[in-house]
């Protein structure tokens, strides 16, 4: 097969390589070599720039839609059936270069390969920039493929704000966006027969098998959940231990209990933000707010372990006289990608690509419940993700934009 981005009508547009390399300062912190790409800040500009630099270079139509995702059209997009791919460029707190630009930057390179193998489509295609994918702002991931599924509303959109009090409408028109039209998108949605994603492996299972390149075959249940430990703020020098009503000791107590609890379940349970008030080196905390995510291979083994989470967080808060309150912020059940699309993307690709379940939560599966989606998953050799390591060799990005172009060629040249 010929390398992405060379040859026939996309001859002229960057190869895989250029445009990783084009992209890959966009959001950099110089310190920690981790990407601080923000919904609706500089950086995330900056990326949706390069977005539709890289639509107009091959003559796609470059579209936002009312909620901020942004669409490069090959063909009439009215003409509906459409094949649809791409990812997010949005990152984590100092999060790594792949998790979600490998994604868009393949399906780029794709077109390229399937225009240099001079395929014609019989369908119309597009690539998509999905908005504030990670959640990293405003606390809630895949911002914009909710709100086009409406799987959030625009009232709840409206009451999102970041740590500095910033609500998502100040937030989209600061960046020159109309807050006022943000809703469910069902016409659009209708117009597409097809997505696929491709994205970083978040895990081991590929280079534990030795395959380049793997297809999803579900997204496990997974939520977020606050704990809001509530003690009494007092002298860290003069307060007697046994007068204290300490609660980062609950919310310590109970980080370990959730380790306990995944553990148990063959689930994974994590406490990795937190905020505390007033947050002073000599005062005991009033205030300790603690975030849990939590993922399971089902539905019941993650009611378990978040149940267990809760009843250990109760009776360490009740021996130390804190007060707690737990909110369910975010829950997402287990999502099965359609099989009929995951079965003909294996036969596209040969009948021997492993299939294998993920934790991690993408737009894909947010869609899901509206349009037939599938992943694509490439080796990740380090198995880290949302952090710098993250990493996948320039081979393994090949063979994923390769097997992106054959699945592409075979949903929307046929």
């Amino acid at each position: 097969m010929s390398q992405p981005g060379r040859g026939g009508v996309g001859e002229n547009s960057p190869s895989f390589h250029q445009m990783w390399r084009d992209l890959a300062p966009i959001g950099r912190d110089a310190t920690t070599r981790g990407y601080r790409r923000y919904a609706w800040t500089g950086a995330d500009a900056d990326c949706r720039a390069w977005f539709q630099a890289q639509a107009e270079s091959r003559g796609l139509a470059h579209e936002v839609d009312r909620n901020g995702n942004q669409w490069a059209w090959l063909g009439d997009p009215a003409a509906g059936n459409a094949v649809v791919t791409g990812s997010h460029l949005d990152s984590v707190p100092d999060g790594g270069a792949f998790d979600g630009p490998l994604g868009v930057v393949s399906s780029f390179a794709a077109l390229d390969e399937l225009r240099g193998r001079g395929a014609e489509f019989t369908r119309p295609l597009a690539i998509t920039n999905f908005g504030d994918e990670e959640g990293a702002r405003f606390g809630l991931a895949c911002v914009g493929s909710r709100l086009a599924s409406g799987q959030l509303t625009r009232e709840a959109a409206h009451r999102l704000r970041d740590g500095d009090g910033i609500t998502l409408p100040q937030a989209m028109e600061a960046a020159g966006y109309d807050p006022s039209r943000i809703g469910p998108d069902p016409e659009r949605l209708a117009r597409i027969g097809a997505f696929v994603e491709l994205h970083v492996e978040q895990g081991r299972a590929l280079d534990l098998s030795g395959d380049r390149v793997g297809i999803a075959s579900a997204i496990w249940p997974h939520g977020r959940w606050r704990f809001d430990f509530h003690g009494e703020a007092n002298h860290a020098g003069t307060t007697r231990l046994v007068d204290r009503r300490d609660p980062m000791l609950t919310y310590a107590e109970t980080v370990l209990a959730a380790r306990r609890e995944a553990e148990l379940a063959g689930a994974v349970a994590t406490f990795g933000k937190i905020s505390v008030e007033p947050n002073g080196v000599n005062a005991i905390p009033s205030l300790v707010r603690g975030w849990l995510d939590s993922r399971a291979p089902d539905q019941a083994s993650l009611d378990t372990v978040v149940a267990g989470i809760e009843q250990a967080a109760r009776e360490y808060a009740d021996r130390h006289g804190v007060d707690l309150t737990v909110v369910r912020e975010s829950f997402t059940p287990v999502i099965e990608f359609e099989h009929a699309l995951r079965d003909e993307m294996n036969k596209i690709l040969g009948g021997a690509i492993p299939v294998l379940g993920t934790g991690a939560g993408h737009d894909a599966g947010i869609l899901s419940g509206s349009i037939p989606t599938a992943m694509l998953f490439v080796r990740n050799p380090t198995g880290v993700s949302h952090s710098p390591a993250e990493f996948a060799t320039e081979d393994d990005c090949v063979a994923g934009v390769l097997a992106l172009a054959d699945v592409l060629e075979g949903l929307a040249c046929s």
